[in-house]
């Protein structure tokens, strides 16, 4: 069953100290660039949530066959992106798998593996990521019925209150190593990152 993903990409980097993170280098791509073209290798439709008015991260994602959405009031946080996503996925779609631009390890893989566990459940639980040990992290795949209260979309929360009040429809999926829980938010995350980058390589 096609799912389609939603990426979230119209933050505003505020803990990087002016920089923004998104079109910070991994593989010799912008990191935003990096994701989606990960995302969009699964062969599942990619929309994109980008601030209104953006020029530059718009320019990194030219010739990746996604959707670019511009979202109006992208400071309001999180929430702002999902409804944006939400207005443009087709009513009937069984589900979406939201994922985030600053996680630069989730594969196309690891996309797959979700969206397989989402098809395979017969009970159209919440499929959310989680590290090796179990930690729960993102993507998060939300089932068609998760998405009528988009009420529950607040703030910078994103769908953790959905999450929240849903526990017990949310089943795991584990993906390799740290996938699930590596975000580069701050320059702190991106040395400690890179260095674990150098590491792994050498």
């Amino acid at each position: 069953m096609t799912v389609p993903i939603l990426i979230l990409a119209a933050g505003a980097s505020t803990r990087m100290n002016g920089r923004d993170k998104l079109l910070m280098e991994v593989d010799g791509v912008a990191l935003l660039r990096h994701v989606v073209g990960r995302a969009a290798a699964t062969g599942h439709p990619v929309l994109v949530t980008l601030p209104a008015g953006d020029v530059a991260r718009r320019e990194v994602l030219k010739g990746l066959n996604v959707q670019m959405l511009a979202v109006e009031g992208a400071e309001q946080g999180m929430s702002r992106s999902l409804h944006v996503g939400l207005q443009v996925v087709a009513p009937d779609c069984a589900g979406l798998l939201v994922a985030l631009a600053d996680m630069p390890d989730i594969t196309s893989d690891d996309y797959l593996n979700i969206i397989n566990a989402f098809n395979t459940d017969t009970e159209e639980n919440i499929q959310r990521a989680a590290a090796h040990d179990g930690t729960a992290g993102n993507p998060v795949l939300l089932p068609e019925w998760a998405l009528k209260d988009v009420s529950l979309f607040k703030g910078d929360a994103g769908a953790r209150e959905l999450l929240r009040q849903n526990a017990d429809k949310v089943r795991l999926v584990r993906l390799p190593g740290d996938h699930a829980i590596t975000d580069l938010d701050t320059p702190e995350d991106w040395a400690a990152w890179r260095e674990r980058e150098k590491n792994r390589q050498a």
